[in-house]
């Protein structure tokens, strides 16, 4: 019974997160305008840290030292290292089309170290969906596609930040660390990056925010709606379904993010684009097989309660 209802509301949660994973966009372009990209994440993950703070303390289960530790760590992959990353790949010119084709195969990477991590044997079904999804993304991105003339490392922090991203998803599904409340996890993962991009942003000038009206927009967007909302339908999704079907979603990201573009900034919409779309949503239709749908009570072989064996973006 709770397994049907949860293939029921998957829809519902699949575009609630693509929706919200790719508003990151809009949050970014308008904050950066006039401030430096780390200092736009430092009072993104601090605000919505000190939001979170009381609720952390105040409601749910006692947080012990162990637990603290482990969404430390975790706020340092999901957060720093990955948002971190790819805004310090961009800095060393990096192209952000490139960039952003990189940070949508974190299907992929989810989809390769689910086996050895958490020993969930995808079906052939399972991996041509990911294999066209990818497709998907590359359609959407090869207008946008330059090498640039970034220094050789700054292409390997691409990779790398995206891979931490997804290995991170899948140790924390392994740990069963998303099984904590979802606002006290989150406001660990959020102050704890925030002290180090404030260490970032520090380093390339000052902390202060810019008196400027789209700094404060951007600001309160990425809080309201890419962390807050994007991190918690994330987190919520990875109780109810397996690793490699939500991330699967974040193939649907970059044509969003240009309808996104579209509304909001009156850029052009193209033909290569929906066809992108509709070959990721067939991707994305392919790897959420019914047999990778799974309840949070299901229990695993090896007693972890990892589901059928198995997120959370921006």
């Amino acid at each position: 019974m709770q397994t049907n209802a949860h293939r029921l509301v998957w829809p519902l949660i699949a575009a609630a997160l693509v929706v919200s994973w790719s508003s990151g966009f809009v949050g970014i372009r308008y904050a950066s305008g006039n401030a430096d990209v780390m200092l736009v994440l430092f009072w993104r993950t601090l605000i919505s840290g000190l939001i979170l703070l009381p609720f952390a303390l105040l409601v749910g289960p006692g947080i012990g030292a162990r637990a603290l530790i482990q969404q430390m760590i975790f706020g340092v992959a999901t957060m720093f290292l990955y948002l971190g990353g790819f805004a310090l790949a961009i800095g060393q010119r990096v192209p952000t089309g490139l960039v952003a084709l990189i940070s949508d195969l974190v299907p992929l990477a989810i989809a390769a170290l689910s086996q050895p991590v958490l020993g969930d044997r995808l079906t052939g079904r399972q991996w041509a969906g990911t294999a066209v999804g990818v497709v998907g993304v590359l359609i959407v991105s090869l207008d946008s596609l330059a090498l640039g003339t970034a220094p050789a490392w700054a292409y390997v922090l691409t990779v790398a930040a995206m891979m931490v991203f997804a290995l991170a998803t899948v140790v924390q599904k392994r740990m069963r660390t998303i099984d904590m409340p979802i606002h006290q996890s989150l406001c660990i993962q959020c102050l704890t990056a925030a002290v180090l991009f404030a260490a970032c942003a520090g380093w390339n000038g000052t902390l202060a925010p810019p008196d400027d009206g789209r700094f404060g927009f951007g600001i309160a967007w990425l809080v309201l709606f890419s962390t807050f909302f994007c991190y918690g339908v994330y987190y919520m999704s990875l109780r109810l379904y397996t690793a490699t079907q939500v991330s699967s979603v974040i193939y649907l990201s970059p044509p969003v993010t240009m309808l996104w573009a579209w509304l909001i900034f009156g850029e052009t919409l193209s033909t290569v684009m929906f066809v992108g779309l509709a070959v990721a949503l067939f991707g994305v239709w392919l790897t959420s097989s019914r047999r990778m749908t799974a309840s949070k009570d299901t229990v695993s072989k090896d007693g972890a309660g990892l589901g059928s064996a198995e997120l959370p973006v921006g």
